[in-house]
């Protein structure tokens, strides 16, 4: 029986065709996968896990075309012929997908100089958001509402791109006003012990305070905090809750804006200044 079924292999071309085209998918892409693993594997520690991926799957995907183009030859297609139609279309489709092919070569620069890698927070004009996925063609970004946007390559390389989370620690800054009544030193002296005792504020680098000038009604101050990445937003809630508590004790007025009327050249001037009521937090008049 087994003489017979080798005697019939031998002398049958179509089933030694089907047994080469076996042979190629059954060798072909499993070593195409192994290749791509040990290319994401070399490349995972020089461009990040994103990168290392997206060069594996365009090595996973010239493999694939690779045993395609050996599995047609075995059928007998003439790929001279086909590779020159497929030039011709080439070049016509090269026309009219100029800005794919644009995304896709930004895609790898933005690969090769890894600005952020997936999970990062970045800001890309009016969108903010956590990387999902950078793709051959296009980054796909996860607001912090929950939505889907996908942002093209090349518009990644034209536009400012801001990694917020590319550094460990950040710094939350805070602007203040207090009324005119107000001793500056004595501001400066609590926001700093308002700093000081918040638990998720770095003692180093330690907290700028600054006397930024004089507003329309009131002495403007800031203060920047530092924190590492993922306390941003445990100070950016806490800390001017914490500063409007330090100023209702020590009794530092947060001001309403103020406006002086005044007539006109016709007559005297008489200023007339709008002060609102204090706020109920505070000491009343003795």
């Amino acid at each position: 029986m087994l003489d017979e079924l080798t005697a019939l292999f031998w002398s049958s071309p179509a089933l030694q065709k089907a047994a080469r085209v076996a042979v190629i998918l059954v060798t072909g892409i499993p070593l195409v996968l192994l290749i791509s693993r040990i290319v994401a594997g070399i490349l995972h520690p020089r461009l990040g896990q994103q990168g290392g991926d997206l060069l594996a799957r365009i090595v996973r995907y010239a493999g694939y075309l690779t045993v395609l183009i050996a599995v047609l030859q075995e059928f007998g297609f003439n790929l001279a012929a086909v590779l020159g139609a497929a030039g011709i279309a080439g070049v016509a489709i090269g026309f009219a997908s100029q800005t794919s092919l644009s995304n896709l070569i930004s895609g790898l620069f933005i690969v090769g100089e890894r600005p952020f890698e997936k999970g990062d927070i970045i800001e890309v004009g009016t969108f903010t958001g956590t990387v999902e996925e950078i793709g051959l063609m296009a980054l796909t970004l996860r607001t912090f509402d929950n939505r889907s946007v996908r942002i093209p390559n090349e518009t990644l390389v034209k536009t400012n791109v801001v990694t917020v989370t590319r550094y460990p620690i950040r710094r939350v800054d805070l602007t203040i006003g207090v009324s005119y009544n107000e001793a500056i030193d004595r501001v400066m002296k609590v926001l700093r012990e308002v700093a000081e005792e918040h638990h998720a504020v770095l003692d180093e680098p330690e907290a700028v305070i600054v006397f930024n000038g004089f507003g329309e009604s009131s002495l403007n101050f800031m203060i920047g905090a530092w924190t590492v990445k993922t306390d941003v937003m445990k100070v950016k809630n806490e800390l001017p809750l914490r500063i409007k508590e330090a100023f209702d004790r020590e009794g530092i007025e947060m001001p309403f804006p103020h406006r002086v009327l005044a007539g006109g050249k016709a007559m005297e001037p008489i200023p007339v200044i709008l002060t609102p009521a204090r706020a109920p937090n505070t000491e009343p008049d003795s």
